[in-house]
């Protein structure tokens, strides 16, 4: 087994590009790719080569009629004819498919011991993409698909999926809202699009209690969310036991992004690329996978990126400490998952 973290790019997914601006576009991800392709960069990590998912992976999530539908609207003139974030040209589906294959690669790698983590630094995003539409910039989403394609291929039976991103991300959410297989947590920031994440909502029928949102208040920062995120995924890692851990890595709560209002900084992506690692090692064997979702300001993406990279590949990771957060505590002290989780 390499020691390297696995890393997943490929310059095809740039194809996915409208013809008038939107915040997810190629270049969020173009200087970070140079850096990575350098000489300086490439012998840090196990590049895995991407390939394309086959539609069966991708129907365990994702319904056929919306297929079809991208399908449709990737012929229309306009490539905001969809949705009027979330654009459709020619070459949509077979970057989205790109992307969701580029994730299952990584998977197979990290399950089969060629590396012990990874990141997929693909596009376009997924965590918002719903079994039956797209939305937020969101395509297919590859996270969902990811967990669905280690039920099938491996047998496993109990994933976490940890987000995040500043958004909720719904689709995630759905996918999984009727599994105890999948125990999908969320923090986010609370009333931003898409408007969901509730923290009563908890799943249904053998889903109920697998899954846990802590939408936080715009202005939280590093020390909020460092004690949010320790206290709750420490607690449910344990009480869990998950097999593996999927990362939603998503990038736009920067305090320098500008489609949010949380106060992250770059090394917070760091502690919290650290404080998943150790669960993963502890409960796991270390098997991580992040796939990458929001960021839409390439100045505060690309280090914070390569920040969680560093972070995957130190030798010696240093334990994360939770300094104490009155106000964090208190959107915790009630919260309604308190009732199937201790944390």
């Amino acid at each position: 087994m390499s020691n390297k973290p696995g890393v997943v790019l490929d310059r095809r997914l740039f194809r996915h590009v409208a013809n008038r601006h939107s915040p997810e576009n190629p270049e969020r991800l173009r200087s970070l790719y140079r850096i990575l392709e350098s000489e300086t960069q490439r012998n840090r990590f196990e590049h895995i080569e991407a390939r394309s998912a086959d539609l069966s992976a991708v129907q365990a999530v994702h319904s056929r009629f919306y297929l079809d539908q991208i399908e449709k609207y990737a012929r229309s003139t306009d490539p905001f004819a969809y949705d009027r974030d979330t654009y459709v040209m020619p070459a949509t589906l077979d970057c989205a498919l790109l992307a969701a294959g580029s994730c299952l690669e990584l998977a197979r790698a990290v399950m089969d011991a060629d590396v012990k983590s990874g990141f997929a630094l693909i596009r376009p995003p997924g965590h918002h993409a719903e079994p039956g539409r797209g939305m937020g910039f969101c395509v297919l989403n590859n996270v969902a698909i990811t967990a669905a394609w280690l039920r099938q291929t491996y047998g496993l039976r109990r994933i976490m999926v940890v987000d995040f991103d500043v958004h909720h991300g719904n689709g995630n959410q759905e996918a999984f809202y009727n599994s105890n297989e999948v125990l999908v947590f969320s923090i986010h920031q609370n009333n931003l699009f898409p408007f969901s994440g509730s923290a009563s909502d908890l799943g249904e029928e053998t889903g109920l209690g697998y899954t846990v949102n802590v939408p936080v208040f715009a202005q939280y920062g590093d020390v909020e969310y460092t004690y949010l995120a320790g206290r709750i995924l420490q607690a449910l890692a344990e009480q869990y036991l998950p097999q593996i851990i999927l990362v939603s890595a998503g990038f736009d709560g920067h305090v320098d992004d500008p489609i949010s209002k949380t106060c992250l900084s770059t090394g917070w992506f760091a502690t919290i690329t650290r404080l998943i690692r150790q669960l993963a090692a502890t409960y796991c064997d270390g098997r991580l996978l992040m796939i990458l979702e929001g960021g839409y300001n390439p100045a505060s993406l690309e280090p914070s990126v390569l920040a969680v990279l560093e972070a995957l590949g130190e030798t010696n990771p240093r334990r994360v400490g939770i300094l104490p957060s009155e106000r964090a505590a208190r959107l915790i002290s009630d919260h309604p998952a308190r009732q199937f989780w201790t944390f």
